[in-house]
Formats: structure tokens, sequence, C-alpha cells
């Protein structure tokens, strides 16, 4: 960006300035108590996100027969609600009351109430009750967190068992609140036929969207997979919206968890948020979740009262934090990059937006390179968006490695036909650049050639008109 005049950044706009937008948030686990979210409610809603992805805890509110206390569970929700966020709610998970494995397991996770009459029966009157209490305050519904996992679904993943808890769940949900938007599947695997078999046994029919997971390092790999889910999901269902319901990665290389294992630094975590975040709006899905907000314990295959089985850090936050004996995230909760880069999407792509094709071209497609070394946009992932007062924006990346060393380079690009100030957009930081003298051709009849303009292994966004708001 050397060339380039820095005119300032992308204003944060808090949540509740923001109308509608595709941006969520993970803000999960408080039903195992991992960290303190009365030090997180200010620095979420800052970001500007609008969904907020929470788990009911069903554990943790029935601790009687029969008797639910939604006290801890009303506090999170209201306080969602008063700053402008829009909670939706997975349904999760056992109950040592009625489940004997479950009173084993750290949160009970994994252990799904469907052997016995009495576990339905109770699971029943829970989503029922649930439901019923939170009427007007959450809408939508996700049926379990991972089904097609066998750390989620502990006595082995079956399609034809998840797709009969998802029609149970769907009527005890309906049951207490009649409009109540049920999400299934949440899944994290790449296996249609898992899926096939959950739809195929009349779920899909009672299903308003399927949540899936992405923890690919390459964002690419979402595009084929998403196509398929669409298409799979609507044979059962033309009406079914897509979620991507978690995706995200570490921000050191030491994290428990999905991705464990890689270089992860924070600036590849922030790197690998704006690609994947920005895949998902190309892919024009009902919203996207990063996971998540803080840094917490994995906690997934924990059993009671062996604390070394269920420390598993996983750095995957937005906010940093530190941790005390428990696992219990502590200490300022501080943002990292990612913070700012989610900050900067969900600024910029919200209220009144659609994808849209745009009369933009890459010169080395078709007229040959510009510089020797220039890149020649053919692997660049890009597309773009239109807004109703006529401004544009078209956002590119080059989808290299992310583990190996950073990727720098310049492109050609013409446009045609599209008014305004052009400006260009870094998403990791949220700076706006105007272009120098000379970077710039115009023909005075509409056409547009953007000679040698920053390329990286990120999405950088040019706008054009007021797409964007500016901060000086």
């Amino acid at each position: 960006m050397e060339r380039m005049k820095r005119l300032g950044s992308v204003p944060p706009v808090p949540s509740h300035l923001v109308k509608s937008s595709p941006i969520g948030l993970g803000f999960e686990k408080l039903d195992r108590g991992v960290f303190d979210p009365e030090k997180a409610y200010d620095k979420v809603a800052a970001l500007g996100v609008k969904w907020i992805r929470i788990q009911s805890g069903w554990a943790r509110t029935e601790t009687r027969k029969g008797a639910y206390d939604f006290a801890w569970l009303d506090s999170i929700v209201d306080n969602l609600l008063r700053r402008g966020l829009t909670p939706w709610m997975c349904l999760c998970y056992g109950n040592g009351l009625y489940t004997p494995e479950a009173a084993k397991v750290f949160g009970a996770v994994g252990c799904p109430p469907i052997k016995t009459a009495e576990e339905r029966e109770a699971w029943h009157a829970y989503v029922a009750a649930l439901t019923a209490h939170y009427k007007g305050r959450v809408a939508w519904y996700e049926v379990w967190n991972e089904p097609d996992g066998v750390w989620c679904w502990k006595h082995g993943p079956d399609g034809k068992e998840y797709g009969e808890f998802v029609k149970a769940t769907a009527a005890a949900a309906r049951a207490g609140d009649a409009q109540a938007k049920i999400i299934g599947g949440s899944t994290c695997l790449r296996d249609l036929a898992w899926l096939n078999d959950v739809l195929a046994t009349g779920a899909g029919a009672c299903m308003d969207a399927l949540t899936y997971h992405s923890y690919s390092p390459d964002e690419q790999d979402s595009f084929a997979r998403i196509d398929a889910l669409r298409a799979l999901c609507q044979a059962y269902n033309p009406k079914m919206k897509l979620i991507q319901g978690e995706t995200g990665t570490q921000s050191r290389s030491d994290g428990a968890g999905a991705l464990r294992g890689g270089a992860w630094t924070p600036h590849r975590q922030a790197k690998f948020l704006a690609r994947h975040m920005m895949a998902d709006l190309l892919d024009d899905v009902m919203f996207a979740s990063y996971f998540s907000c803080m840094d917490m314990i994995e906690a997934l295959n924990g059993t009671v009262g062996d604390k070394s089985s269920y420390l598993d850090y996983g750095y995957f936050g937005v906010l940093g934090a530190d941790f005390d004996e428990n696992g219990v995230a502590t200490g300022a909760y501080t943002p990292k990059l990612a913070y700012r880069t989610l900050q900067a999407i969900a600024a910029i792509f919200r209220d009144d937006f659609t994808r849209s094709d745009l009369p933009i071209d890459f010169r080395g497609r078709s007229s040959g390179r510009i510089l020797r070394n220039e890149d020649p946009g053919k692997e660049i992932l890009s597309g773009g968006y239109r807004k109703p007062d006529g401004s544009c924006a078209f956002v590119y990346w080059k989808p290299t490695d992310l583990m190996t060393t950073g990727f720098e380079s310049t492109l050609t690009l013409e446009a045609a036909a599209i008014p305004g100030e052009a400006r260009l957009i870094d998403l990791l930081d949220g700076s706006v650049y105007a272009f120098p003298e000379g970077m710039v051709d115009g023909n005075g009849r509409g056409h547009r050639l953007f000679k040698n303009i920053p390329l990286r292994d990120y999405p950088l966004i040019l706008t054009f008109g007021d797409f964007a708001e500016i901060e000086k």
C-alpha cells in the first residue's frame, strides 16, 4: 500500500445501530460457565455483528426433575438483546438426571436423550418450556451441535437417529412457540450420506434452515460443499435456508481444537477470518458466524472429576484471555487483530446490500500483463455487491496457503459503467486508501483502468461511491 494515500479507516458501527446483517459470532459454552459474559457484552456489541449463537444448557437449567431455572440464561439473552444483538439458540446438551452417561461427561456434551421414554419425554418438556419462556425474544433454535461427530454424538453418529431427533425436537419447540424457527444439521463433516439419511426421515420438511461448520484452512473448499448442501436441502425442502454456523482458527500454534498443529499467529487468524467470512458472503448464506468471541477451553471430551481432560485451550477468540486453574477465561478480554478485522467487515456489510455481478475484469486475463511480474488474475477469488444508492464494492484476494509466507503482488483491472469515487479498503485493519495520480486512467466515457493495484492473500475491497464510511 506504500504508493497509496491513507484517508482514514472504516468506523465501527455498534450492533444497536445495525438494522440487519449477515455477520454473526459465537458466544458458546456459557452452559459450562467457561467465561464471564459481563466482561464481554460491550466488546461484542462494539463489533457491530448481529447474530449471536448461544447454547441452551439443559443440565444447567434443570437440576431437579421437572423444575427449570432460566435465570442464568435470561441474563445472557436480555443482555444481548439490550445491545441490539440477535441471539439464536443451540438446543443442547444432555442431562445426567435422565441419562446416566451424561452425568459422567463434563457439560453432558454428546449425550442425546433418545434411549428411553423418560429421556425423550423429559427433553420434550424441557424444550417446550424453553421456547415458551423465550417466545418473542428468541426466534431461531438449532437442534444439537455437530451430531455427525462422535465427540457430540458419543455412542456413534447415525443420520436416521438424528433425523428422528430433529422431528421430535421441532415438535417440542413449536409446542412452546408455534412460530419457532428450526435449524437442523449443525454438521461439521463432509458426508452427504449422513445428511441425506437425516433429511429422508422427514426432518427436512420441518427445518427452516441447515447449519454447517467449516474448519478448513482453505476457504475454496467451501464453495463446492455449499453448492452440494444447498442442492440436497432444496431437494427435500425448497424453502430451506443455509447458515454457516461455525468457522474459525487459533491465534497461536499450541491451541487445541480444529486446525490444531498449524503455525497460527494473530495475523494469520485475522487473514483466515477475512477470507472465510468473505467467502461465505460470496456464497450468499443467510448469515455466517465466526467461532468465537473468546479464547476458551474446547471442553468437548471432558470427564467429570478429571480436570486435565477438559483444560484444552483453543485460542479461537477475537478476544484474548488468561485462564484460572479451572479453565475459566479471566483477565481483561483483550481484542486481537481479528477483532478489528471482524469489526470492519461488519461495518461495511450491513443493512441494505446485495450480491451483484459487476462490469469488472482483470486485464491480465485477456490483454497480457501490464508488468512482467504482475499477477494475471487467473486464480483470484472475487465478487461484487451493490447498495440501493448505486454504490458498489468489489472484493478480491489471492487464496494462497496461509501456512507459508505472506503473499503480496499487484494486478491490473478495468471497470466500466460504475460511477463514484474509487477507494481501496484493507480488511485486516479497516484502513481506507485513495488511489494516487497515475494509478487510475479514465477515458471520460465511464471506463477506468486500475493499474498495478495491491493484491494480497486476504480480501481487499475496491469501493465506488459511498459503499463504506470513512473516519479520518
